[in-house]
């Protein structure tokens, strides 16, 4: 079973867990240094039968209510109160108030980044769905190498990206399921705010 719990000082990514459709291979590079565990109660006896020790989980006081003896249990877990299916936002309330500057989201829709604006100059976001990993690009510019990828872009619809490599220069306007070929270096440039999704096996 993975044990975490010495001094944590915020400085590695802490992993907040919203459902298990994720599998736990793919989960568990996450876990190589020890974050911070923040689970929804949906999701906790999964994850606990994984072996991983949680830190806190996000739940209804009925939840608290029926498993206190998970207090005792996962000691030294703690429950962090919930309201109106909002575990997503009171975990990364949570996580910045307790001086986290990272987090890997687990189970929540890609499709739904441009609504986590509010917490990017806050704390840094990767959302993994599926095999595939999210960031946002908050500087409006961005460049890497890329193996010949196919890459996932996400911004308002009709955001105009400017995508160079050393083959030539795209201008793209972004609609919902926006996918480029990258091979090379690679630069994104523009307007506003984007996101861009990865392939994990290929980082």
């Amino acid at each position: 079973m993975s044990s975490h719990h010495f001094v944590k000082e915020q400085q590695e990514p802490a992993l907040l867990i919203l459902d298990t459709s994720a599998t736990y291979e793919s989960i568990s590079p996450l876990l190589e240094w020890s974050p911070t565990v923040l689970v929804a109660e949906m999701a906790v006896d999964t994850v606990l039968s994984w072996g991983i020790k949680v830190d806190v989980i996000l739940a209804t006081f009925d939840y608290q209510k029926t498993n206190l003896h998970l207090l005792e249990e996962q000691y030294p877990v703690k429950f962090m109160a919930v309201q109106e299916c909002r575990y997503l936002e009171e975990g990364l309330h949570y996580l910045v108030a307790s001086k986290h500057s990272a987090v890997n989201i687990i189970g929540y829709d890609h499709l739904k980044v441009l609504e986590l604006e509010q917490f990017l100059d806050l704390i840094d976001l990767v959302v993994i769905d599926g095999t595939m990993r999210y960031f946002p690009v908050k500087q409006r510019g961005f460049r890497k190498w890329y193996a010949g990828v196919s890459l996932h872009l996400l911004a308002p619809e009709g955001t105009l990206v400017e995508i160079t490599s050393d083959e030539r220069i795209q201008h793209i306007y972004i609609t919902r399921d926006t996918f480029v070929r990258a091979h090379g270096q690679v630069s994104f440039l523009a307007e506003n705010m984007f996101w861009i999704g990865e392939m994990m096996t290929d980082n």
